[in-house]
């Protein structure tokens, strides 16, 4: 077979090395990828939206299975577009899509099938959001209604605060057109977990919790990023949680997308807190997490392709997925200034010292320069990820790793997986 991955961030490679590894694959392409990708794949420059281009050349390549890594096509209608040409493509359709790209559909989708959220209002004016910000109680989260990059969603202390950030999404428009209308929900006390269900617009596998660190400093402190890290599996999500997130969440939500034909096939990633009452949605997404995806792929022990194809031809029914029972630690090193400014160019040296098959190395923001050298091209460079038999052996390794990783401005997180620790702490899996 011939697959097409588009996107050029970690997500994207972690895919594509996992897709590398299936037994019906001869060649993969990834637009545009980047020089950790094309490690394992041939790189094509076309930019994930160009949507025409892309389907342009999975016709002349004659591509068996399509996968777009982020949000941004699936929301435009790649699928739509793939489909209408008789090309396999692993992903939810424009209007299923919409469960992500926009959040005032996804609450009012939860409201009508009784799926667990943060109470919540949509406003489409700012001078009337602002009257209801005066009124309610404090804190609470203000979110872009569109996508973001993770980065729509802000959490308010008092009014002042919620002020600003209205001014920030609603009238400075700093996240364009997402921001046109906002969604103003409670704020849920508990602790966040990624899910990620494999679907076939009916039948549904779950892959292992993962749970993502966003905001940029230590002790979960600071504006959010798209993600600094990540660990699988997620203790707080434990056998009896994910039977209740299954039936409390994701079975009726591809329920209820079928039921307003919207049919839902690729994966769904839930955002939850996990609150005292049970698990609740957060947000959805129609794509893999970065950098959940990091961590997530390295303990899948079944075919992913096998898994898509099946997902895209509505073929999910009495599928058994097989995961490891192991554990992965992902650690993202960024450039100095993110999220806020940063430069770029900054040679990156030492990815040749790590040998170890059980680290992975995950480009994100990568180019090679005029010499050939990998250097900086992003806000998040690399995903360092460790694969171990127990939680604290994968965050040793993974922080090992980093310190052999240099260049100039490196940032990164101390303390990614800390809240795994006061769930295993005495009670440690193998």
């Amino acid at each position: 077979m011939k697959i097409l991955v588009i996107g050029s961030g970690g997500r994207e490679h972690a895919l594509v090395w996992k897709i590398q590894q299936s037994a019906l694959v001869d060649k993969i392409y990834c637009a545009p990828g980047n020089p950790g990708i094309a490690q394992h794949a041939e790189c094509v420059d076309i930019s994930p939206t160009d949507i025409s281009r892309l389907l342009e050349f999975a016709v002349k390549q004659k591509i068996d299975l399509t996968v777009p890594g982020p949000e941004a096509p699936l929301v435009q209608g790649i699928v739509d577009e793939f489909e209408a040409k008789g090309l396999a493509i692993f992903g939810p359709s424009q209007k299923a899509a919409e469960l992500e790209g926009s959040k005032a559909f996804a609450k009012w989708l939860m409201r009508k099938y009784r799926i667990p959220t943060a109470d919540w209002q949509v406003f489409y004016d700012a001078e009337e959001a602002r009257r209801h910000l005066r009124e309610r109680d404090y804190p609470c989260v203000i979110k872009a209604d569109g996508l973001a990059a993770g980065k729509g969603a802000v959490i308010v202390q008092d009014e002042q605060q919620a002020e600003h950030a209205l001014e920030e999404i609603m009238v400075r428009r700093v996240f364009g057109e997402a921001g046109a209308k906002i969604v103003v929900e409670e704020f849920m006390r508990g602790e966040e977990a990624s899910v990620f269900a494999l679907s076939d617009g009916e039948n549904v596998v779950l892959l292992h919790p993962a749970q993502d660190h966003k905001p940029i400093f230590d002790g979960d402190q600071g504006p959010n990023t798209g993600g600094m890290g990540a660990y699988a599996p997620a203790p707080v999500v434990d056998a009896a949680m994910q039977e209740r997130v299954l039936r409390e969440i994701i079975e009726p939500t591809i329920r209820g997308m079928a039921m307003e034909n919207r049919p839902y096939r690729g994966v769904l990633y839930a955002g939850l807190m996990i609150t005292d009452s049970g698990p609740k949605v957060v947000e959805f997404n129609c794509r893999f997490g970065d950098p959940e995806a990091q961590v997530v792929m390295p303990l899948l022990d079944s075919d992913l392709v096998e898994l898509m194809l099946k997902a895209a031809h509505r073929e999910l029914l009495d599928v058994e997925i097989a995961l490891k029972n192991q554990w992965a630690v992902g650690v993202v090193m960024a450039s100095g200034g993110y999220p806020g400014k940063y430069q770029t160019g900054k040679k990156i040296i030492g990815l040749e010292k790590l040998t170890d098959e059980d680290i992975l190395i995950f480009h994100a923001g990568t180019r090679r320069n005029e010499a050939g050298e990998i250097v900086t091209a992003g806000g998040r460079v690399l995903s360092v990820v460790a694969v171990r038999d127990t939680f604290q052996a994968a965050r040793k390794a993974a922080y090992a790793a980093v310190g052999k990783i240099v260049f100039d401005g490196a940032y990164y997180r101390k303390d990614i997986g800390f809240k795994a620790l006061k769930h295993l702490v005495g009670n440690m899996p193998s």
